[in-house]
């Protein structure tokens, strides 16, 4: 019985990785790897669907008018960047004439229009999150009460993956304490301008490792936006990504990826924790989630005007299966060992200071 179960699960996960597009294998690459959306050259939306749900991602309502009015708005300004600071003559379908949807089709496409629908898409992905940051800043709201509709938000939306049938054994989320904070700033070398990524914490455990990339890719279509990943965030102990396109449903996909299949062999000794145990895995990347506030601003319509309705939260996202996180929480790999290496890190610093690098 067991085993005809493990026949089912296994051959559930193959679906679902057959139902991938390439699309969704970069993002989900991008996930894993943290790198930047700005690095692409070309995107892969095959349909307007797939816009339309990349849209709705960044709290965007592709059936809103007044949505659509900002993005073309955020797409004049984009144009007139690129043009005062570079002198780029860009052609009028994709400055003005296509619609802002479809622009995204375009730069799924070859040829020179592609590359500047690119262009653009990138300033407006910028623009986009800079309102939103000042946004966030002109707020007079506590940081905790975004917090909790950023939870709200993720609790929602992992539920309904949990009802579509993915294996997801236990799901937590966590705020970061004042004293790890503390400790975190001191034993990073740039303390004074350091950013903490994962104040807000979620983690999510799974049945088998195999169920990660699926469950990353519904996250990517229901909740995670895929060009707003933190560069030099992720780290991914889990997925070996060459493995996982050579064969296999996913391997009729690989020729057409933007990187070959090796560069994550040749980033990986750079995305480690250094505090980490050595037998310490896991999946994990930050996240600027877009995280609309409409009630908040119901009595600020001067803010909507000029930045709109989208604010950003950094997110950390951990995902494993559940027989890593068992290991990672025994000997060397536990969180109290990490601790304590973490804090003789820091009183060595406080009472010594540091080597210099070599």
């Amino acid at each position: 019985m067991a085993n005809t179960g493990d026949a089912a699960l296994a051959a559930q996960t193959y679906e679902r990785l057959a139902a991938f597009s390439l699309q969704d294998l970069e993002a989900v690459r991008l996930l894993l790897r943290g790198a930047s959306v700005i690095d692409w050259h070309r995107l892969a939306f095959e349909s307007l669907t797939e816009v339309d749900r990349f849209l709705r991602v960044q709290e965007l309502d592709p059936g809103n008018e007044d949505h659509l009015e900002r993005l073309e708005r955020i797409r004049t300004e984009s144009v007139e960047f690129a043009t005062r600071n570079f002198s780029f003559r860009i052609p009028d379908d994709v400055a003005y004439d296509t619609p802002v949807r479809e622009l995204f089709l375009l730069a799924s496409k070859r040829g020179k229009r592609q590359t500047y629908a690119c262009v653009i898409l990138k300033l407006m992905h910028v623009l986009h999150h800079l309102h939103g940051r000042e946004l966030l800043f002109k707020l007079p709201i506590a940081e905790q009460e975004i917090f909790h509709l950023v939870e709200e938000k993720v609790v929602r939306v992992v539920d309904e993956i949990r009802a579509a049938g993915h294996s997801i054994s236990e799901f937590a989320w966590s705020r970061k304490e004042r004293d790890s904070m503390i400790l975190k700033l001191l034993a990073k070398r740039a303390n004074i301008a350091a950013q903490l990524y994962d104040k807000l914490r979620f983690r999510v455990h799974l049945r088998a490792a195999a169920d990660i990339v699926p469950l990353l890719r519904e996250l990517h279509h229901r909740l995670l936006p895929f060009n707003y990943v933190i560069p030099g965030e992720s780290i991914n102990e889990i997925v070996p990504f060459r493995a996982l396109v050579e064969s296999g449903p996913l391997a009729r996909l690989a020729p057409g990826l933007q990187s070959g299949v090796d560069l994550e062999e040749n980033e990986r000794k750079a995305m480690r924790n250094e505090f980490s145990g050595p037998g310490y895995k896991s999946v994990s990347f930050v996240v600027d989630l877009p995280l609309r506030i409409d009630k908040l601003l119901a009595r600020q319509p001067h803010l909507v005007e000029e930045y709109g309705h989208v604010v950003f939260v950094l997110t950390e996202f951990q995902v494993l299966d559940v027989q890593s996180a068992y290991e990672n929480e025994h000997g060397e790999n536990s969180h109290d060992a990490y601790k304590v290496r973490q804090k003789e890190r820091v009183k060595a610093r406080l009472t010594r200071g540091l080597e210099p690098f070599k």
